[in-house]
């Protein structure tokens, strides 16, 4: 084809997707999104059309989807990802359904939806399953596409699914191209000097401080696991009380045999029998622990509290990040691998893989939600040069 393939992006959001695709040479001709701050975002960065909506009314406008050669749907995530409730029936579910039904409607060339790797497991599964059958019925072939971060050009250990649909009567071999994403250190290198770069230090004498001084980098506060990269509450008495060398050894044992001495047939661990704490340490000791705050009861067994499997992740310098989400500036989560904070802006932006001209405005929560649900550019590009050799050479 002559000129640049025009695409539109459904549930765009800040236009991380869009970035991507803009830099492979296409042209944006709308983007849609019921979050109006998103698309300031967008239309400063990307300028275009933008369209403030919901995609899932009756009166939703076509006209423009039509004359676009591709359609991108980036619909949320939140229903399907494992950090969630996964509630098989969240009504963001049937958004992914949504994306696919404008499509068909509009007649477009290419469709590219994309989510996490949850959309695929158990019974959510069946969505997906449903918008293969939904382009493979209206005549389309479909195929998927699976990326990882690290092998697209950004320093972020983070997995996504693209399910791409195409009318075109052809066959073809999905080949991304890998390109290695860096450490941590590469995408932070001068980020001092940049915009949305606003440096929140841990207050001296907050908790998050204290807690922040006792992780080092790459490991986390987390009672359900051993090992160096995990740090227990009771390795912190400054902030969750003293504890004895002997209530310290229940806690260690419990931590183990919780997961050995399994009741149920789901779930990672079960609470302790009373009889077996009992035995071996003493009701002294258990009920001591109960009220300090370290255990506590279920029927008749003991477990530990707070029994998250990470908070305060310090990342290191020298390996790739954890995947970037809406909570990562928030250092009960992620926390910077030197000093004692959370990430900025910028630096969240960066390890998405925004360049630094890309601006962001809104609150700080906003802005993290903004960069944690979008689609890292690097990552949307190495997909759009794939499918501009495949289908608009």
């Amino acid at each position: 084809m002559t000129g640049s393939p025009k695409f539109c992006s459904l549930f765009s959001g800040c236009g991380g997707f869009d970035l991507g695709f803009v830099n492979a040479g296409y042209e944006c001709i709308g983007a849609y999104d019921i979050d109006l701050k998103a698309l300031n975002v967008h239309e400063h960065n990307l300028g275009g059309s933008v369209f403030n909506c919901d995609l899932t009314t009756s009166d939703f406008p076509i006209s423009n989807l039509c004359t676009a050669d591709i359609i991108l749907s980036g619909s949320p995530c939140q229903g399907f990802s494992t950090i969630g409730k996964r509630k098989i029936n969240d009504p963001r579910n049937n958004l992914l359904l949504t994306g696919g039904e404008l499509a068909i409607k509009s007649k477009t060339k290419v469709f590219i939806s994309e989510n996490v790797l949850g959309v695929i497991a158990g019974r959510h599964r069946k969505y997906w399953d449903e918008l293969h059958q939904m382009f493979r019925t209206a005549g389309y072939k479909t195929t998927d596409i699976k990326c990882n971060g690290t092998e697209v050009g950004i320093a972020q250990r983070r997995r996504r699914l693209f399910l791409l649909a195409w009318s075109f009567p052809k066959e073809i071999n999905v080949s991304i191209k890998s390109t290695p994403g860096g450490t941590l250190k590469d995408a932070l290198e001068g980020v001092e000097s940049t915009k949305n770069h606003t440096v929140i230090p841990l207050k001296k004498d907050s908790i998050d401080y204290l807690i922040s001084k006792r992780i080092k980098a790459g490991q986390k506060l987390s009672n359900v696991r051993g090992g160096y990269r995990s740090v227990h509450t009771w390795d912190i008495p400054e902030v969750y009380g003293q504890t004895t060398n002997k209530e310290r050894m229940a806690l260690e044992t419990i931590l183990r045999v919780r997961r050995q001495m399994r009741v149920r047939n789901f779930g990672d661990a079960d609470p302790v029998p009373k009889t077996f704490l009992y035995k071996n340490f003493g009701e002294k000791i258990i009920n001591s622990l109960v009220k300090k705050g370290y255990l506590r009861c279920s029927s008749n067994a003991f477990d530990l509290t707070k029994t998250f499997n990470g908070k305060y992740r310090r990342l290191p310098w020298d390996k790739p990040s954890y995947t970037i989400d809406t909570r990562f500036g928030n250092p009960k989560y992620f926390l910077h691998p030197e000093e004692h904070r959370g990430f900025t802006v910028r630096e969240a932006a960066r390890i998405q893989g925004f360049p630094d001209s890309f601006i962001f405005s809104g609150t700080q929560i906003e802005q993290y939600r903004m960069i944690g649900n979008a689609v890292p550019p690097p990552m949307a590009e190495h997909l759009a040069s794939f499918v501009r050799e495949a289908f608009f050479k």
